[in-house]
């Protein structure tokens, strides 16, 4: 399954706690659509930490990398191919 679709997944399921899907773009900012608050964010890290095997560093949680779908994928795939993988 492409990031992105995990991520809209995830979000739906755990954060909108919804059984119909992603209905936002994946540009859409989660904080400015009330999507995720701080806690939320917590539960995205924690979510890339298991599901894609990466390390986010205190210093990477910031909007530039986790405040969209669009945003957040890009910010896997730069930590997974930065890793080799």
């Amino acid at each position: 399954m492409e990031i992105e679709a995990q991520i809209r997944k995830y979000v739906a399921q755990n954060l909108l706690f919804s059984d119909d899907g992603f209905e936002y773009d994946d540009d859409d900012s989660f904080l400015q659509e009330g999507i995720v608050d701080s806690v939320g964010v917590l539960e995205l890290v924690l979510f890339v930490e298991e599901t894609f095997g990466v390390t986010v560093d205190d210093q990477e949680i910031t909007p530039d990398n986790f405040d969209s779908v669009s945003k957040l994928a890009r910010y896997v795939r730069s930590k997974t191919l930065g890793a080799g993988g």
